[in-house]
């Protein structure tokens, strides 16, 4: 089960592009040089902040901040999800999709890939990880991103 359009459109309210409502995100990625296979990108800080790198490596879909222009090379079929705080946002994605897997047995190739966690310490499936630790953690993250930004 992987996170879909269907389920952004939940936490987005502002979306242009294509309207795939059964497209699937098998990666949500922070960064532009990984490799993302049909992903969902989501640059956070300016540094990494490369869509067309993004979509090289497989992004089929990303997440943008208001105000800040659309590069002119974004295809125009190509999903944009904007948000006032795209760190935040990333934490509402991946809480959404793991509201929505809880309690479901699957194969870890079947789940939605977020290449941003540490999966060692997440360990191999959300459902055994606690709430609050990986809020904590993703709290942290959030901080750090905007400390980069200043």
């Amino acid at each position: 089960m992987f996170l879909t359009y269907e389920d952004l459109s939940t936490i987005f309210s502002d979306i242009t592009g294509t309207k795939e409502f059964d497209l699937d995100y098998q990666t949500v990625s922070l960064k532009a040089d990984l490799h993302q296979p049909k992903g969902l990108y989501i640059p956070v800080d300016s540094a990494s902040c490369d869509l067309q790198q993004a979509i090289a490596n497989g992004a089929v879909g990303v997440v943008w901040e208001k105000g800040k222009a659309i590069p002119k090379y974004t295809p125009n079929h190509f999903p944009v999800f904007y948000t006032d705080d795209p760190a935040r946002a990333a934490m509402e994605v991946f809480f959404t999709y793991r509201a929505k897997i809880s309690g479901k047995k699957m194969a870890k190739k079947d789940k939605t890939k977020f290449l941003f966690l540490d999966e060692k310490l997440l360990k191999e499936f959300y459902e055994t990880y606690d709430n609050a630790v990986i809020e904590a953690k993703f709290n942290k993250l959030i901080e750090q991103f905007r400390e980069e930004k200043e």
